[in-house]
């Protein structure tokens, strides 16, 4: 057997050989290069916690913190020119403020000198300025809230040793000078009824005091923003619907940490309820603190409204 003859291999057999070698090359080819992809992407692409991490903030973000802003049905008309001209902005401590950041871009030199300004839309860039337009008014508007409230309460020395009214140095003389001074917002008693009420159910984390005792910036600038919307005839719903979107702008770790909570919760950030999200369980300091003990914290890409002008 071993001296017969092979027999040739006819030219079908040939072509089927060849094409069966063809496909295993193949084969090997897109399983090699499969191989080469998927060590390719590295740590980077591997579904770790940290970069699961940052695709749930940028999704947050989203929801929370839409880089196109809020537009805030409230016209800002003059305010800017008239809290200058009685004083409660210094026009040239105001711009050098932020001539050391920048400038002033185009859209909050008309906020601040022009005098038909229509809606205040507030975004991740300008939420620094708009919540320093709104503390000066919020400071300077006469309101029973700083003359009867809890900033007269004589336990705390006066309503001049707070840093709502102590950090307010861009005005013309001292702070005090302008406190509940100016008529820049007038209410009647329904308005005023309404924002009594719902600077009760607003807190803020940086302090944990409600916007009836505006102690801090934000809630200066939160009692301004109640008394525009009320005056202007928001529906009180709706009040607590922007000031959850403002506050979110001003304290975005904040409600971006407390979007995740919810979502933990099977409940999506478009569908909670504003008053409760504003309210002492989940907006003041110790509410905040306790969502933290349930969940990581997330940080915004962008900072938001600091403690100082």
């Amino acid at each position: 057997m071993e001296n017969e003859a092979k027999q040739p291999i006819s030219e079908a057999r040939v072509n089927q050989l060849n094409i069966i070698k063809s496909v295993l090359i193949i084969a090997v080819a897109i399983a090699g290069g499969a191989a080469l992809y998927f060590n390719s992407l590295g740590a980077d692409q591997n579904p770790s916690s940290e970069n699961l991490g940052a695709a749930v903030a940028v999704t947050l973000e989203e929801k929370v913190l839409p880089e196109e802003g809020i537009t805030i049905p409230v016209r800002w008309g003059d305010f800017g020119v008239r809290m200058i001209e009685a004083g409660v902005i210094d026009q040239k401590k105001f711009e050098e403020i932020y001539a050391g950041r920048g400038g002033l871009s185009e859209e909050e030199k008309r906020l601040l000198l022009g005098k038909n300004n229509d809606y205040l839309k507030i975004t991740p860039k300008n939420s620094s300025f708009v919540l320093n337009l709104l503390w000066g008014l919020g400071l300077g508007n006469k309101n029973e809230i700083l003359e009867k409230g809890p900033m007269m309460d004589q336990r705390y020395g006066g309503a001049g040793n707070f840093a709502s009214t102590g950090g307010w140095t861009l005005a013309k003389g001292e702070a005090m000078d302008h406190y509940s001074k100016h008529s820049f917002i007038v209410l009647n008693k329904e308005q005023q009824e309404i924002v009594l009420r719902v600077s009760q159910n607003i807190f803020r984390p940086c302090c944990g005091n409600s916007t009836y005792f505006p102690d801090c910036n934000h809630g200066m600038a939160m009692l301004a923003l109640l008394e525009l919307l009320a005056s202007q005839n928001v529906p009180e719903d709706e009040m607590y619907k922007i000031a959850l979107q403002v506050n979110s702008y001003w304290f975005p770790d904040t409600y971006l940490t407390i979007a995740k909570y919810l979502e933990t919760e099977g409940v999506n950030w478009p569908n909670a309820d504003p008053k409760e999200i504003l309210g002492a369980n989940y907006s003041s300091g110790r509410g905040f603190r306790e969502i933290l003990s349930k969940v990581e914290p997330v940080s915004a890409s962008g900072g938001g409204g600091g403690c100082s002008v």
